[in-house]
């Protein structure tokens, strides 16, 4: 029989992820000289804010959720923490990476490894909310595809 887990607990890391997100952008966007740069941050910072209110709502009306089968509570606890921990936003040297980034194309890498991160913990997330949930979780994945997308634009 499969675990059980909090999935309220996920939602919260996924609002946390998105606060650490909004902070990390504005950080970014008042380092900027680019003024077309700080606007492209402040915008993402808008949308990651967007996003903590989704997994807010989403908090509040997850419970229990049952486990993948070939998972014990303890192990998939331990690699949804792993995730969380890995994620580039907890990290503290990413806020000195960014103060200390040398070019604004610096800071926008820093910037798609956080979105990358975010994509593989929201992925596993959508896996454990019920399937009447999913798709906030996907639009929200979709969201940060396409920031990735813009922020590789922005390289170019």
């Amino acid at each position: 029989m499969a675990g059980f887990f909090q999935a309220a607990e996920i939602a919260e890391a996924a609002v946390t992820i998105e606060q650490q997100g909004q902070a990390f952008y504005v950080n970014a966007a008042q380092a900027a000289k680019n003024p077309d740069v700080k606007d492209f941050f402040l915008f993402f910072a808008k949308e990651e804010a967007r996003h903590e209110q989704i997994f807010q709502q989403l908090k509040d009306r997850l419970g229990k959720v049952e486990l993948p089968a070939w998972s014990t509570t303890e192990e998939y606890g331990m690699y949804l923490r792993a995730l969380i921990d890995s994620h580039s936003i907890f990290s503290p040297e990413l806020q000195k990476r960014l103060a200390e980034a040398a070019s604004e194309n610096e800071a926008v890498r820093l910037a798609m490894g956080f979105e990358k991160d975010t994509i593989l913990f929201f992925m596993e997330m959508k896996e454990l909310v019920p399937d009447s949930e999913k798709k906030f979780v996907q639009q929200c994945i979709d969201e940060e595809r396409s920031h990735l997308r813009q922020l590789s634009k922005m390289l170019a």
